[in-house]
C-alpha cells in the first residue's frame, strides 16, 4: 500500500481553502443517488475525519442537515460549492468533492460507480444497502 497523498483544495471562489489526506489517494471515487447527491452531482473521495484540515475560511462554511440529520454536508456561504460531508454511512469518514481538489476534475474519471444512497443500511437494518446502484461514465468527444 502506497502512502497517503496530501491534496490542497478550494471552494469555487477561493474563500474555503483546506489541506486533506486521501487514505486511497483518487482510486475509488464514488457517487451517490440519494436526493441530495443527486441534485449536487459530485465525485467524492474518502478522507478520514481528522485529516481535513480548513486552511482558511471557516467563517464562511455553511452546515446542510436533512432527514435524519445525521450527516454534515458542508458548503461555502460566498459561491456555494459543497467542500466535504461527514458520512452517516461511517461516521469516522469523510466525502471530499473532487472538483475542489487542486488539479483534479470529476471528469478525469471515466467510470464513477454511484451507490444506492436511497435505501440507507442504517434505515433497515439487515436489508441490503450501499450497493451500487450504477455507474457515472464519461468518455471524452476529443
Amino acid at each position: 500500500m502506497s502512502a497517503p497523498k496530501v491534496w490542497t483544495g478550494a471552494c469555487h471562489c477561493g474563500a474555503v481553502r483546506f489541506t486533506v489526506k486521501l487514505a486511497d489517494g483518487l482510486d475509488k471515487p464514488r457517487r451517490c443517488n440519494c436526493s441530495l447527491c443527486r441534485m449536487r452531482g459530485a465525485v467524492v473521495v474518502s478522507a478520514r475525519v481528522g485529516e481535513l484540515t480548513i486552511d482558511s475560511g471557516a467563517d464562511a462554511l455553511q452546515l446542510y442537515r436533512f432527514n435524519t440529520m445525521q450527516a454534515e454536508h458542508y458548503f461555502c456561504s460566498k459561491c456555494g460549492i459543497y467542500t466535504h460531508h461527514k458520512r452517516r454511512s461511517n461516521r469516522n469518514e469523510l466525502g471530499v468533492n473532487v472538483a475542489c481538489l487542486a488539479g483534479v476534475s470529476p471528469f478525469d474519471f471515466a467510470t464513477v460507480p454511484v451507490y444506492e444512497g436511497g435505501r440507507h443500511p442504517s434505515d433497515s437494518p439487515g436489508t441490503p444497502g450501499s450497493e451500487i446502484a450504477g455507474y457515472l461514465r464519461y468518455e471524452s468527444a476529443n
